[in-house]
């Protein structure tokens, strides 16, 4: 953890932090958190994929690694400013990431940090997805 921010466990129970090139961000708080994932599932972009090379577990946390792939919506990339030449289209967003999922005494998470190697979104508009190559799989 980079000199400066406070341990996973110290804030009130959950943080989510984001440690990239540029710098660390992320909620912080169980309400922040929860708002996060809940904009994040309205962005649409929740088809995504984790291909993991290596998976760490101990008492104290988990450890994933491997890369990220986020099918983004048109319409969220240009909402964020991403020009794209089909809003009805999802684009691919990929990067490295490792994440470490810290776990309470009672075996309960009460984090995520996430480190990741570039910018998924470098060039995201040339990463069209052909439809073809998306499989979604729902519980039944």
């Amino acid at each position: 953890r980079p000199p400066g921010h406070p341990p996973a466990r110290g804030v009130r129970g959950v943080t989510s932090q984001n440690f990239a090139q540029d710098g660390v961000t992320g909620p912080v708080g169980k309400a922040a958190v929860q708002k996060f994932y809940e904009d994040f599932a309205a962005s649409g972009a929740q088809k995504l994929q984790l291909d993991i090379d290596r998976l760490i577990v101990d008492r104290d946390c988990i450890l994933t690694e491997g890369v990220m792939r986020m099918a983004y919506p048109g319409r969220t990339l240009s909402a964020r400013g991403i020009e794209v030449d089909d809003p009805d289209a999802d684009y691919l967003f990929e990067t490295r990431m490792a994440v470490v999922w810290p776990i309470d005494e009672h075996g309960l998470f009460i984090g995520e940090d996430s480190y990741t190697a570039g910018d998924g979104f470098a060039g995201i508009a040339e990463r069209k997805i052909d439809p073809s190559e998306v499989i979604i799989l729902r519980q039944q």
